[in-house]
């Protein structure tokens, strides 16, 4: 630990919110990872503004994450610090038929909310376990519905440490892709639009959509949601099957018997394991139908 590095981490977060050496694998939904340097937990766009200067005036690296369930993180850890904007910025504030939530706000909080609140509109987002500032970032959607739909403004911090406001229209979102992302902007907080709708319809909705997740996806294991994109004119989990590979494992990770469009964290898999099953399959798919697919999954460190 660079002891002068923690002390000017100091003058800007009280100490219970930095920790060294944390394991990755305690914030990521695959349950693995090394250890990171730093694990920063700032509670206010001003905190996350103050670290990143800090950590591009040191000449340190950073990488944000919400609760990492889009992540590999190598079993070698990270060397740098990394910025957690979860549950200390996940406030959800309702201003008629539009939500505003920080972005460590999850998306199941916020369907919540608007269930409380008789607004329709993001039923589809229910059950991606994700926060709203990963979610607007990949423009993540399910079930025929995508953040593009309801997003009106996101606040972000740029790569110069300017705060300020994306409206819908600039963008750019696109199949899990936006300008945040193509610039390398950190999400602070969104707006969402919905319609006014009946409680007892939004309800069924979600009930319906719950059971569906429930049903065909591998919830009881620890994993990453859908680990690769949709190839355009395929399914990635269809051609995994095809391929005749469900089931197939390496080391602790399997890919998912129940859907295959998964990696699962099946018994205690590294990361490496993970990394290594993911490549053997986009091989294996890449063989039999010339289709490449490519990661949903972000990896970080080395591998």
């Amino acid at each position: 630990m660079n002891q002068k590095f923690y002390e000017k981490l100091a003058e800007i977060l009280p100490e219970e919110r930095i920790r060294t050496d944390e394991p990755m694998k305690m914030h990521t939904t695959f349950r693995v990872g090394g250890p990171a340097d730093y694990f920063l937990m700032p509670e206010s766009p001003e905190e996350v503004q103050e670290l990143v200067r800090l950590c591009k005036k040191e000449e340190v690296p950073f990488y944000v994450i919400g609760n990492g369930s889009n992540l590999l993180v190598s079993d070698q850890g990270y060397r740098g610090v990394i910025l957690q904007i979860y549950r200390n910025m996940s406030q959800i504030r309702v201003e008629g038929n539009v939500l505003k939530a920080q972005a460590g706000a999850l998306l199941s909080a916020i369907a919540a909310r608007a269930y409380e609140n008789s607004l329709t509109g993001f039923e589809f987002a229910a059950g991606i376990p994700g926060t709203i500032g990963g979610a607007s970032v990949m423009n993540a959607g399910a079930y025929g519905g995508e953040m593009k739909d309801v997003l009106r403004k996101v606040t972000v911090l740029s790569g110069d440490g300017e705060i300020f406001d994306i409206s819908k229209e600039e963008m750019e979102l696109g199949y899990r892709t936006s300008i945040i992302s193509k610039k390398g902007y950190i999400t602070l907080e969104a707006e969402i639009e919905l319609t006014p709708g009946k409680q007892e319809e939004i309800k069924a909705v979600m009930d319906d959509l719950r059971t569906r997740r429930t049903t065909k996806q591998p919830l009881e294991y620890p994993s990453a949601g859908s680990t690769f994109k949709r190839p355009e004119g395929y399914f990635a989990g269809k051609l995994i099957q095809d391929s005749g590979l469900a089931g197939y494992q390496v080391g602790g990770a399997q890919v998912s018997e129940k859907h295959c469009g998964f990696v699962i964290n099946k018994e205690h898999a590294t990361a490496a394991d993970i990394d290594s099953l993911m490549k053997q399959v986009s091989a294996i798919v890449k063989d039999k139908f010339g289709v490449t697919l490519e990661p949903e999954v972000k990896k970080l460190g080395e591998f």
